[in-house]
């Protein structure tokens, strides 16, 4: 199978994971069926073998000496060291080696160096973060100075561009350490101690003698994975490592031009999971030149406000269409219930462990098992919740034909000053998730995500740039709020969010000759606001065409007659007394005394009511599920092209 990508013009090579089972194999030296609990047992033998060799490499070189001589990347010679961390690690000399009487595979003791190198890389920029912060210590570690802010970015290598929260977060790590122990750490290898071991094989640090892939040629979700695994826990001679065939099934995102690479494999609740990295063709996203855009804005029940501002070509902006709401006010109050039942939890836990009774064993075990469970639910709720909010986001973002996302970069927002309920709900958001995974979708695309500075972008008008009034709903403008927005200058007013995705689009669009790639994570970002280009960043409102003039403009098309009118016009027959029967044409359906759920929900754009006091899940109680839960506007922009047919005649 030919590893290479043939790519096109104008594309990109783009490297994803899937996720799948492996739920069977087969022996090839016996011929023996091995079933998932078999499998699971042999590969975590395998496991085991390779996590203890990582340990005693994390043990003997987790320290600053062997971490900088590691990130340096040159041998002792000056020889620049190779990418692949197992190849680093043994220029260098640093080897390891299965228990004294256990033979295993060189291939083995690969994937365990690429584990333990790869840990080793990545402590590198934690270590200079914590050198940079003890370097410039500030007199009160709660609250820094302006000068203390700027000391400690510049003994930060790469600190100008780094994220205040985790300068903050080190810094209370730092000081609870201080409490603690009397005295601050030396560095991060004082500070934090050795990590934990992951139970997971590396195949991709192997060979064809370890290890092989191969896709069907007749069905593309079918795949063959062999590799190599022990038939016992201590394998005494090679004799005791077989060949295993593994077939796998392949999600359908997975395309089927794409190239596969070698799975990692864990062992999660006794199965054996695959992370299939693959490598396939997209469209390239384009850093400039981009006319179309979407701004996105963050919120808390409405999680996604966006909508479609265009770039013309005289250097003006308009917003097309009213812009698009995705609300997850029942899911978020169902995470938040979750996260009230699991602190509940955790600190009937943390009592039982107080008391140190061992009656308690028994429940103590229930406990954790049922933490575990609640845990699972949030995570897979808020998983979830971020596919389908990037989902929309980028759907939208392709029904509007635009070429580029906007988002604002909250990542250093702190919840502070609105309570101790709504700081956790701002807090605990999936907006990191949504953005990852809405990088992930618009790539398969070609449309580029973009994170621009969030100052002011709810603050200030779409119009004119001046100071909004925030008021609590329309029809209540002399209370102050935050909902609803009014400017005492252009006199425009809307919702709070639908003119916060306007400023984001127009900032983007205006400042998009300022898009930079970061280095450290590859995701592109607009790091400042330039005034000169800010200037600019403004909507022009499009006049509205009159509707006063309604004189003709074409013939009447004559009416045709009907064979039956669509209504009756003498009365309908009376209800049948029993179920049996047709409805009445033109009636209701019956048995049906009130409207659905979906017309009593808030959910239209331009709708803005005072919320109701609490959220009752009904749809939870009658088994609708998450998506009853979360309302999304259709993606659709242009109004809808004028039907002739209307109130006219039948055709026939």
């Amino acid at each position: 199978m030919s590893r290479k990508l043939p790519l096109a013009d104008g594309e990109t090579s783009r490297t994803a994971c899937a996720r799948t089972l492996v739920h069977s194999g087969v022996d090839e030296k016996t011929g023996e069926p091995l079933t998932a609990t078999v499998l699971a047992e042999r590969v975590g033998w395998c496991t085991d073998l390779a996590s203890g060799m990582v340990a005693s490499l994390l043990g003997e070189h987790w320290n600053a000496a062997s971490v900088s001589t590691l990130a340096a990347g040159v041998d002792t010679g000056g020889r620049k060291l190779p990418s692949n961390a197992w190849m680093a690690l043994r220029r260098l000399g640093w080897t390891t080696a299965a228990s004294e009487g256990v033979k295993v595979n060189d291939r083995i003791v690969r994937a365990a160096q690429e584990q333990a190198g790869r840990a080793l890389r990545s402590v590198k920029w934690r270590a200079d973060v914590v050198t940079g912060i003890l370097a410039a210590w500030p007199a009160d570690p709660k609250k820094r100075t302006a000068a203390e802010w700027e000391a400690v970015r510049a003994a930060i290598p790469g600190g100008e561009h780094l994220l205040s929260s985790v300068i903050r977060s080190r810094t209370r790590q730092i000081a609870n350490f201080e409490r603690k122990n009397g005295h601050l750490p030396a560095d991060v290898f004082e500070l934090e101690p050795a990590p934990r071991v992951a139970r997971m094989l590396l195949l991709a640090a192997c060979d064809g003698q370890q290890a092989s892939i191969e896709r069907s040629v007749t069905e593309a979700t079918k795949v063959l994975l062999r590799l190599q695994l022990p038939t016992r826990p201590d394998p005494q001679k090679y004799a005791d490592w077989t060949w295993v065939a593994c077939p796998v099934t392949l999600p359908p995102t997975v395309p089927a031009n794409a190239v596969l690479h070698l799975p990692t494999l864990r062992i999660v609740d006794g199965k054996v999971r695959a992370d299939l990295a693959y490598t396939h063709p997209v469209h390239k996203a384009q850093r400039l030149g981009h006319t179309v855009a979407v701004g996105v804005d963050w919120g808390l029940n409405t999680l996604l406000s966006a909508g479609t501002a265009r770039l013309h070509p005289d250097g003006t902006i308009t917003a097309l269409g009213t812009g698009a709401q995705f609300r997850a006010r029942g899911v978020l109050a169902k995470q938040y219930r979750l996260r009230h039942l699991s602190e509940q939890l955790h600190a009937k836990a943390d009592q039982y462990a107080r008391l140190a009774d061992s009656a308690l064993k028994t429940k103590q075990s229930v406990l954790a098992q049922e933490i575990k469970h609640v845990s699972n639910r949030r995570s897979s709720l808020n998983d979830a919740l971020a596919w389908a909010a990037a989902r929309w986001a980028v759907d939208q973002a392709v029904t509007a034909g635009a070429t580029v996302i906007y988002l604002e970069d909250l990542r250093s927002m702190e919840a502070g000053g609105m309570g101790r309920t709504h700081n956790t709900r701002v807090s605990q958001t999936v907006r990191g998730q949504i953005a990852d995974r809405m990088r992930h979708l618009a790539a398969e695309v070609g449309i580029a995500v973009v994170t621009i500075p969030p100052a002011n972008t709810s603050k200030h008008c779409p119009h004119c740039l001046n100071s909004l009034r925030h008021r609590k709903a329309p029809d209540k403008p002399a209370i102050p709020g935050w909902r609803w927005a009014l400017c005492p200058s252009c006199r425009w007013q809307g919702d709070r969010d639908q003119g916060a995705w306007r400023r984001i689009a127009a900032r983007g669009l205006a400042h998009q000759t300022k898009t930079v790639v970061d280095k450290t994570c590859g995701t592109m970002v607009i790091r400042k606001v330039v005034e000169k280009m800010e200037a600019k960043a403004v909507i022009t409102a499009t006049p509205k065409t009159s509707r006063n003039d309604r004189s003709k403009t074409s013939p009447t098309r004559p009416r045709t007659n009907r064979p039956a009118p669509r209504r009756r016009g003498i009365p309908s027959p009376a209800r049948p007394s029993g179920p049996a029967g047709k409805r009445p044409e033109g009636h209701a359906p019956t048995g049906r005394n009130r409207l659905p759920r979906a017309a009593l929900r808030h959910q239209d754009v331009t709708t803005i009511s005072t919320p109701a006091p609490g959220h009752r899940p009904r749809g939870a109680a009658l088994g609708a599920g998450f998506h009853l839960h979360a309302h999304a506007t259709p993606p659709r922009w242009a109004e809808p092209a004028p039907n002739p047919t209307v109130r006219m005649g039948s055709l026939n």
